[in-house]
């Protein structure tokens, strides 16, 4: 994550910004009324989907079965059928 002041920010606005939408690296930016974080539009649509989704009982339990499931009985990924 960069951390910034809203003063360099503001000086350095497009390159940082390129570099957050090139490099998904979001900004934090420290006024002295708070911080703000700059995101990417591809990690907050990814961040609103993965809300979507963790929302949804069936696909979080789905999920988490995938997660605790262990590698020995997991199948080989050229065996996947999508």
């Amino acid at each position: 994550m960069i951390n910034t002041s809203v003063t360099n920010f503001r000086k350095n606005i497009y390159n940082i910004l390129s570099q957050t939408i090139k490099f998904n690296e979001p900004v934090n930016i420290n006024t002295k009324d708070g911080n703000a974080i700059v995101l990417s539009e591809e990690d907050y649509n990814g961040l609103i989907e993965t809300l979507y989704l963790s929302n949804m009982p069936e696909v979080k339990k789905s999920i988490v079965d995938g997660l605790n499931t262990p590698v020995e009985e997991c199948i080989e990924e050229d065996e996947v059928q999508w």
